[in-house]
């Protein structure tokens, strides 16, 4: 007795390729994360060092964004303690 299984390859290839798009997609998010993470500390620490240089009220204005600051002598220490 011999058995045969019919399978629909359409099927399968379907399910293949959710799997890959899902995969891809999830790691093309993390990648975006990763370079939101790393876009912001360069930022911050280029507005410090620019802060640090000249004291200008639009310097504090876009760090004090960053980091979710509004006091400018905590800007400033802030700056002081990234920069060491």
């Amino acid at each position: 007795m011999r058995f045969e299984v019919k399978t629909d390859q359409r099927r399968f290839s379907e399910i293949y390729l959710i799997i890959f798009v899902f995969f891809f997609g999830v790691l093309f998010f993390k990648l975006i994360l990763s370079l939101q993470k790393i876009s912001r500390y360069y930022e911050t620490s280029h507005l410090c060092n620019l802060i640090l240089v000249e004291k200008s009220s639009n310097n504090f204005k876009k760090l004090g964004r960053i980091i979710n600051q509004t006091n400018k002598q905590k800007i400033w220490d802030f700056c002081k303690l990234t920069n060491k």
